[in-house]
């Protein structure tokens, strides 16, 4: 056994849990799904007594209302001191990790769990099937979180939501216009690209023992409209998307090293953070200089390599967070994998399940799993990505089956990335001509409804514009619109001519 500092942080389990039953009413709630991710993970490390032993319990805030949902998992499985810290929708997913290894690393604690649960399909099952489900219901009286991490950060601007555009698969379908522009492909080529990208992916799911889906979809059932692959925003269908409608929970279990020799566990089965690099800088999309690469995901990369003391192609495993095509996309150009190693190990969200808010968890748990199977003496790397908004922060995080020369690093770097990555201003008021950055078309019952395109004028202000032309419309699922020109007119509308 490595002899290290007592307070370095050590990955000792991962847990998982899934319920894919079609009765709404077999299905446990969010916060007990939880608890048997939670109970997996201690099995994992092979102990079920440390559970008693917790000291806080980090819960990811789902598409539910608990008030405490930490009080109800450590009262689950008998921990009822310990800390409950919830992080709301919009902190970095990865964060709640990062703040773990950091209290383990100051001697703060020694032992804690972070964890994310969803039961979306249990939901939409209790609709199909005319079942009422529940969930537990914490009174006024439940104390509030020990530790509560808000965020006030803003989604989009006014002039996009003035604009409507505000569904998530519309906006990052305008950032992955924005790629096949920078990539130089034209539009069939390029969707035939991230067709067989996700193809790809579900063959990874079909590997992954916790993916929601395990069906490999060739190329061309994802590429094409079809049945219930429906065109949603241009390039996207529906399997491009992330698939919340899941029944999954996640928790990975840290503690110190010291307190890992204490427990008695098996050695060989530890993961060690390497490095870990966040930015909470937020840039709405419409202010974003290039849509297609985010300085945040540039430095924070750079910054996790230098800390690590290793190179992009020393990477044996990644998992690029995969809300959609065009996120993996950028993170995997930005932090120089491509080529270097397959840009998932889940699966991504697509397949192997997207629950709201704590897929990233899924990414290094799945990694530390992975990385285990990889084996050997070599020293391995694993890198997982996340973002927040439409890539309005970004983290990195490095992991290894081996602890690394300079010990568990984390640096937050969003000053650095304030620094350089300035917002562009943003208008509502332009008319004229402008230049698309960006656009897509959103499709209701197979046929083009409207598009939007973000426009860059001649100031240098970013404006956003709506079109129902429908024969423009089709044209520009045709042919590629960014780079051109356009006329925005004061209704906000915008028009093409050759």
């Amino acid at each position: 056994m490595h002899d290290l500092p007592p307070n370095t942080p050590v990955i000792i389990g991962v847990g998982f849990c899934q319920v894919k039953t079609e009765d709404a009413l077999a299905c446990p709630e969010p916060y007990q799904l939880m608890v048997n991710a939670v109970k997996d993970a201690a099995r994992d490390a092979g102990s079920n007594d440390l559970l008693s032993q917790l000291e806080s319990i980090s819960v990811e805030q789902g598409m539910w209302d608990y008030r405490n949902p930490g009080k109800l998992i450590a009262d689950a499985i008998g921990c009822p001191d310990a800390k409950s810290i919830l992080a709301d929708l919009g902190v970095l997913q990865l964060t709640p990790l990062f703040n773990l290894f950091d209290a383990i690393e100051s001697g703060e604690q020694h032992i804690g769990v972070v964890t994310g649960g969803e039961a979306k399909y249990r939901e939409l099952r209790a609709k199909i099937n005319g079942q009422t489900v529940s969930n537990t219901q914490q009174g006024e009286d439940t104390p509030a979180p020990d530790v509560y991490h808000p965020t006030p950060d803003p989604f989009a601007t006014e002039v996009e939501a003035a604009a409507g555009i505000f569904m998530p698969v519309e906006l990052f379908a305008v950032i992955e216009s924005a790629i096949r522009h920078s990539q130089g492909l034209g539009v069939d080529q390029h969707r035939d690209n991230i067709a067989r990208l996700y193809s790809s992916f579900s063959e990874i799911a079909s590997r992954n023992p916790h993916a929601w889906s395990q069906d490999v979809v060739p190329a061309d059932e994802i590429r094409n409209a079809g049945g219930k692959n429906a065109m949603l925003a241009f390039p996207y269908t529906k399997k491009h998307n992330s698939q919340w409608n899941v029944n999954q929970a996640v928790a990975i279990i840290v503690c110190s090293f010291a307190k890992a020799k204490a427990l008695g566990l098996d050695n060989s089965r530890w993961m060690y953070p390497v490095a870990a690099v966040q930015s909470r800088h937020v840039v709405c999309l419409a202010q974003q200089q290039q849509l297609h690469s985010h300085p945040g995901t540039v430095m924070a990369g750079e910054r996790a390599y230098a800390l690590a003391g290793i190179r992009n192609t020393d990477i044996s495993a990644a998992d690029m967070y995969s809300c959609f095509p065009s996120s993996v996309q950028s993170f995997a150009h930005d932090l120089k994998l491509d080529g270097v190693c397959p840009w998932s190990v889940t699966g991504s969200m697509a397949f192997a399940g997207g629950p709201y808010n704590h897929g990233a968890l899924d990414g290094v748990a799945r990694m530390v799993e992975v990385l285990r199977e990889q084996g050997g003496d070599r020293t391995r790397y694993g890198l997982t990505s996340n973002l927040s908004g439409i890539f309005g922060k970004q983290a990195i995080a490095l992991f290894s089956n081996q602890p690394n020369k300079n010990g568990y690093c984390f640096e937050d770097i969003t000053e650095a990335v304030a620094a350089v990555d300035k917002p562009l201003p943003v208008t509502g008021d332009f008319t004229g001509p402008a230049r698309i950055a960006g656009y897509t078309v959103v499709f209701n019952k197979d046929e083009p409804s409207h598009g939007f395109a973000y426009c860059d004028t001649p100031s240098g202000a970013r404006t956003v514009a709506k079109s129902v032309d429908k024969a423009l419309l089709t044209r520009m699922t045709q042919e590629e619109f960014v780079g051109r020109t356009v006329t925005v007119h004061d209704d906000r509308s915008f028009s093409y001519s050759d």
